[in-house]
């Protein structure tokens, strides 16, 4: 799971400095190769666990560390009420990891 958000993070980090260069570059070109190799590993992902348990998981993670990322890398700023959604998506991701292992 680790290596789904972190390929679909450095994606969207990538689409977004290749954005407006045109759609061949390499930025957006690595994009898009990061972003299919997270779908075969999502694709293995399923294969092995429910999708009410991996899609929430990748996708909340992956909006998590893109946010902090873009601050990071891009220069980008994070309000305080984003922190908040941050923070609420990382305790929803919690929720769920809990609610998995509770379930027999």
């Amino acid at each position: 799971m680790a290596a789904i958000v972190a390929l679909n993070t450095v994606a969207q980090i990538l689409l977004k400095v290749g954005a407006g260069r045109g759609l061949l570059n390499a930025s957006i070109m690595g994009g898009v190769a990061a972003y299919g190799v997270s779908t075969l590993l999502y694709v293995l992902a399923l294969g092995r666990s429910n999708v009410s348990f991996v899609y929430p998981i990748a996708i909340g993670a992956t909006m998590a560390f893109t946010c902090v990322s873009g601050a990071q890398v891009l220069g980008e700023t994070i309000g305080p009420l984003q922190w908040v959604g941050i923070a609420l998506v990382i305790a929803g991701i919690a929720c769920i990891g809990l609610g998995r292992a509770a379930t027999p």
